[in-house]
């Protein structure tokens, strides 16, 4: 086969991460990645492959390339500093009661 075929294109499209906020969550989650060769083909996609039984009532795609991720092997390091603050740990604060998602 020859280089202009369609599958050489494909692998030129960008890789977009995929995050899906659920009908029962409040949070959107990663549930994977799709090639796409833009913004708009990405969400169709996504919605395609990702929510084929409807369970998502909320599409973000994300390039890859613009997301800036912490490595795991430098979590000790890395999240550190905040051992010493207590005043971001849970057991600081009292949550009221009824209270379900903070």
């Amino acid at each position: 086969m020859s280089g202009d075929d369609s599958t050489t294109g494909r692998r030129e499209w960008p890789l977009w991460e995929v995050f899906v906020r659920s009908k029962r969550g409040l949070n959107h989650v990663h549930v994977g990645s799709l090639h796409a060769p833009d913004a708009e083909m990405a969400l169709r996609n996504a919605r395609d492959v990702y929510t084929r039984r409807q369970e998502g009532v909320s599409i973000w795609v994300v390039p890859a390339a613009g997301i800036t991720a912490s490595s795991p092997e430098e979590k000790d390091a890395f999240f550190d500093p905040a051992g010493d603050k207590i005043y971001r740990h849970p057991t600081f604060y009292d949550i009221p009661e009824g209270v379900e998602h903070l």
